[in-house]
């Protein structure tokens, strides 16, 4: 039985998070009678710092208002924790007596439960509860935090699409995602039919070139007066380099603590209008980067996506009878069923949006990719279909 139970939050914050962290909680207190849960105030570094908040007592309407509030509760952090890191936090975590340590997060965040769990040798559980709006976890048919923000790109996608139906151009939309085409990819979900946009897809998992990119949109616009496009931010150029390294001079791009190339801010956006003004002169354009918005947007929270988060983080304090491991969320063709797999199935892995989801000719989506996220992101709203 477990007694004292330390659960942490890590990477970038969703909008459903809270809905594992309060689903383990809950759990762990009907579970295990009297147990002690700490939360860890910013991921790891909580443990480290020995900045805990207790969350043993806190009432359950308190909790479950938490739950259905986006964004990290406890705070969350980038850490990625070498070996030293792991010998300070494992001593952190054995200081406080914890029987668990369960961290919500991404596959860096399974990376580090990994290593702390090698070295602990079995004295405490390692448990991973997924999370990331990337959906890029291995062993996942998808990830809590997805589906919501999904939504809240098809959302964005179908409006576009509209608007410049009534006033046609050509519109870019930079969408969240360095490896993995997923979330740009949902851009799709919601196309009332063939000539609805996104009429193009661009995904790290196929190489961009400045010229097809021209002509696809120059054949998008003979074709439709107007050409709606979605594309990754860390879509990437035939040399495998982010495009946005190659389009943007040195001395201007901007890299992240552990060397990664920053995607977020205005350079990919200054880069396509930059193209699209070069090879398309005197063509109405507009360039957006949708940013954060989608990752935690309260209006977009999917009821399923809350759900499947707080059972996954229930299904962790499961886990931790088990000895530990990484939660997954399986699909059995009918329904979501929650598994505990290997940490090292999912720890510093990428799971990349399979290559049958694209066209095998089209920078565009597959009925195969379509139908996998029209099943995630269900038609939500009855449109009617412009006359223009």
């Amino acid at each position: 039985m477990a007694e004292t139970i330390v659960i942490a939050q890590g990477g970038g914050p969703t909008a459903v998070i809270n809905q594992t962290l309060v689903g383990a909680v809950l759990e762990a207190r009907r579970r295990f009678k009297g147990v002690k849960v700490l939360g860890s105030i910013h991921g790891v570094r909580g443990i480290r710092d020995n900045n805990y908040v207790d969350l043993s007592d806190i009432p359950e309407e308190q909790l479950l208002r938490i739950a259905g509030t986006p964004s990290a509760a406890l705070g969350s952090t980038r850490d990625k924790p070498d070996a030293a890191y792991c010998e300070v936090v494992l001593k952190g975590l054995k200081e406080k007596g914890a029987d668990a340590f369960i961290y919500i997060g991404g596959n860096d965040t399974a990376g580090t439960q990994g290593i702390l769990s090698d070295a602990a040798a079995g004295s405490i559980a390692f448990v991973h509860a997924p999370k990331t709006i990337d959906n890029d976890l291995c062993e996942n048919d998808h990830t809590p935090g997805f589906i919501s923000a999904a939504e809240f790109v098809a959302g964005a996608f179908l409006s576009v699409d509209l608007d410049f139906r009534a006033l046609p151009g050509i519109y870019v939309g930079i969408v969240m995602g360095r490896h993995a085409g997923f979330l740009t990819a949902a851009s799709a979900a919601w196309r009332i039919d063939e000539e609805s946009g996104p009429h193009l897809i661009y995904a790290p998992e196929r190489a961009f070139t400045r010229d097809r990119f021209i002509d696809d949109v120059q054949r998008t616009l003979d074709r439709h007066k107007r050409c709606i496009v979605a594309v990754s931010e860390g879509v990437s150029a035939e040399d495998g380099r982010s495009l946005v390294e190659t389009l943007t001079p040195a001395d201007r791009l901007e890299r992240d603590a552990h060397g990664n190339v920053k995607l977020s801010g205005g350079e990919l956006g200054m880069a396509f209008e930059r193209m699209l003004a070069e090879g398309l002169p005197g063509k109405r354009a507009r360039v957006d980067t949708l940013g954060y918005m989608p990752r935690g947007n309260i209006a977009t929270i999917s009821k399923v996506d809350a759900r499947e988060a707080f059972e996954a983080g229930a299904f962790a304090v499961e886990a931790v009878d088990h000895g530990g491991g990484s939660v997954a969320l399986t699909y059995d063709g009918s329904q979501t069923i929650n598994k505990i797999v290997p940490l090292s199935h999912v720890a510093a892995k990428t799971r990349h949006m399979p290559d049958d989801f694209l066209d095998a000719h089209e920078n565009r989506l597959s009925e195969k990719g379509l139908a996998y996220f029209q099943r995630l992101v269900p038609e939500k709203f009855a449109v009617g279909k412009p006359f223009v």
